[in-house]
């Protein structure tokens, strides 16, 4: 008998976790659909292109060290991520994108999107700077009233910035705008925030809740999530920069403190069972910054535990 001396070589992931890739999304028949949408509204022509493009492959490569196979016990969801249920996760790949037509990148995420939640789906999206959940918001037109969280160090209610209104600095300011989404809260702010004292006051003229990161860390977690009231539709959206930069320090705009690992791990858990998250995105990644990939991991641990929160919390039985 020949033992052999040789194994073939390791192959990278190409989907998130080697689930099946659809791309086409008007035959779609799945419970969680994971979508790259790289590209924003950029403020100036050398970002129409910028590392943050590649973020959704990044995060992709990375997904085996976020969890070693879907037949592994997380400690973090308390089991096997899909638990042994009949759950059809699915990769659709990323929005393709015309640098002549910016317009249009939004256009076309938004109906990409449409088709997923039309298909029954829930998105989890994989970007791209924090200009692109603007189409992701309306692409739930007719699906609210839907309650807003999102982690940020920045307050993003910026109107306008060197002629563009649907930039990364504007993406709450746009979702305040539509009639759909109905309250949101703003964790982990924190330093300059980016804001202008105008763009804050508008935020509070709203009724956005602000939750300074010094709040959150003299609090904790558990006591934000109980604020937000139960039984609503919550959509998550992650920047990456509002997250503790030890874990993940590729950003652009990195600021000490922020939600930490096990922060997020409440928020997740604790929105699942509160209601129904209806989509989830995780943007601002610019992979070149990335020491040890952690900047990714993180990102994959987050995913992981989404749906794992959701499959416990009975969304697809």
């Amino acid at each position: 008998m020949t033992t052999s001396l040789v194994a073939p070589p390791k192959r990278e992931f190409q989907s998130f976790h080697d689930f099946p890739i659809v791309t086409d999304l008007d035959t779609l028949k799945a419970d969680i659909a994971i979508l790259g949408i790289p590209y924003g509204d950029p403020y100036s022509i050398a970002e129409v292109s910028n590392d943050q493009s590649n973020a959704p492959t990044h995060i992709r490569r990375y997904c085996e060290r976020a969890l070693r196979g879907l037949d592994r016990y997380d400690f973090d969801i308390g089991g096997t991520m899909l638990d042994g249920r009949d759950i059809k996760v699915v990769d659709c790949g990323d929005v393709i994108a015309d640098a002549r037509d910016i317009p249009g990148n939004h256009d076309r995420s938004e109906q990409a999107v449409r088709k997923i939640l039309r298909a029954g789906a829930m998105p989890i999206i994989l970007g791209g700077d924090h200009a692109i959940p603007i189409p992701i918001f309306r692409a739930f037109e007719g699906r609210g009233p839907i309650t807003l969280i999102q982690i940020d160090a920045h307050v993003d209610w910026r109107d306008r910035f060197h002629g563009v209104d649907h930039g990364l600095s504007s993406v709450i300011r746009r979702a305040s705008e539509l009639e759909h989404i109905d309250r949101i809260w703003q964790i982990g702010l924190r330093a300059a925030g980016s804001g202008r004292p105008d763009e804050v006051q508008a935020a509070l003229d709203y009724g956005s809740h602000l939750v300074p990161d010094i709040e959150l860390q003299e609090v904790g977690m558990q006591a934000i999530l109980d604020r937000i009231p139960d039984g609503g539709n919550y959509y998550l959206t992650i920047d990456a920069d509002g997250v503790d930069p030890t874990i993940m320090p590729a950003v652009a705009g990195p600021a000490p403190g922020g939600v930490t690992y096990a922060q997020m791990r409440t928020l997740i858990n604790g929105l699942a069972r509160k209601g129904r998250v209806v989509g989830m995105d995780i943007v601002e990644i610019t992979p070149r910054k990335d020491v040890n990939g952690i900047t990714a991991i993180t990102a994959g641990r987050f995913v992981c535990m989404m749906i794992g929160a959701a499959v416990r919390a009975g969304y697809f039985d």
